[in-house]
């Protein structure tokens, strides 16, 4: 029997069975599977193993005749004691075979390598946790800003991809080397690659208590489609909410000083404000407020010196938002806050969503 076409021949060859399976077997790349899987804080669980000084996700090769998600699970069982069903992807890498530092008697042809979302993990199923006593000799939860000082860098690329991704809600990332053939709006900044805004303050929806100082007002702003804008930082892709320190010309108003920064830093405007509550800094020493809005016009975007220091502007869930920031576990009333705050503005809850970049102008009707 002969096979025609074989997909590196010209048109017309015909080469035999056997001689099309030897071509396809010198192409052939292994294959492996890991786990992606975040406590409720947004940190990433990370491997300690035995045979290599970088860290890992939980996972491992995919063996003859398995498939990629069955082998996730099984790498969950075998190596976190846990039992789970792992039907979702966040991305497919193409590892080259130079990229991993392989030694030369491996042989490493490269790999495909794919990445299951094994979803966020409460602490009784983290205390679930049951290590086998070889090779993984510990896990922990990490923030994904410290992966590229735990992993060796396709990897970090890989994983930082992959949670993006997740976030994104875009569907599974297509990767080469751990880093995206269609890069989103996150991935283009960097979101996760640096550290994420630090604020483990208890959140009060009341006044700022009489003579407390405060050190900046950030707002909740709702587009139409019931997202919010978040800016991100073009040299270190963080993330913040549209807001400003107050200033003697805001004349102590909250809602002044963030109209005004809002402005400035982002050229948006909004309106409709409902107070939500604020944040209690270190000691009591200062607060931090927060309203809630809806955006009535995004000006454009600036232009001349200013543009490379200008944030870009994103459009996200709430939940999206609240996974670029770390706001420990305070960061769950504040949400609650922003959905009641939501529901009095008549703003719909918006289905997760890619985040899109409000490249503007645009003016919201109806707003």
């Amino acid at each position: 029997m002969t096979t025609p076409s074989a997909p590196d021949e010209s048109p017309g060859t015909s080469i035999t069975d056997e001689e099309y399976g030897a071509l396809r077997a010198s192409a052939a790349l292994w294959a492996g599977t890991s786990v992606l899987i975040t406590d409720g804080y947004g940190r990433i669980l990370v491997q300690r193993v035995d045979y290599r000084p970088s860290c890992l996700l939980p996972g491992g090769a995919v063996d003859k005749g398995e498939s990629p998600a069955r082998a996730a699970a099984r790498e969950l069982r075998e190596e976190l004691g846990v039992a789970a069903v792992v039907d979702r992807g966040l991305a497919v890498d193409w590892v080259s075979a130079g990229a991993f530092g392989a030694p030369g008697v491996m042989r490493f042809p490269g790999e495909i390598l794919h990445v299951y979302d094994g979803g966020v993990w409460d602490e009784e199923r983290i205390a679930a946790i049951r290590l086998p006593g070889h090779e993984v000799e510990a896990v922990e939860f990490v923030e994904p800003a410290e992966l590229p000082g735990l992993m060796i860098p396709g990897d970090a690329r890989r994983v930082l991809s992959a949670l993006r991704a997740r976030i994104d809600g875009a569907g599974p990332a297509l990767l080469e080397d751990g880093v995206p053939i269609a890069p989103g709006v996150l991935d283009r900044v960097g979101a996760l690659r640096t550290a994420r805004s630090r604020e483990h303050f208890p959140f009060r929806p009341a006044p700022v208590p009489e003579g407390l100082p405060v050190r900046r007002s950030g707002g909740w702003l709702f587009a139409p489609d019931g997202r919010v804008l978040v800016l991100l930082d073009p040299g270190t892709g963080a993330a913040r909410l549209p807001g400003g320190a107050p200033g003697p010309v805001d004349h102590g108003d909250p809602w002044a000083a963030l109209v005004r920064g809002a402005g400035e830093e982002a050229a948006v405007a909004a309106a409709r404000p409902l107070y939500l509550g604020h944040l209690l800094g270190p000691d009591g020493a200062y607060a931090l407020v927060r309203h809630a809005a809806v955006l009535t016009r995004v000006g454009p975007p600036p232009a001349g010196p200013a543009a490379g220091r200008a944030p870009v502007r994103v459009l996200a869930t709430p939940e999206q938002a609240l996974e670029l920031f770390d706001w420990g576990p305070h960061g769950a009333a504040q949400l609650a806050a922003v959905h009641r705050a939501r529901t009095l503005l008549g703003v719909p809850r918006a289905d997760r969503r890619a985040v899109t970049e409000l490249a503007g102008p645009v003016t919201f009707q109806g707003c």
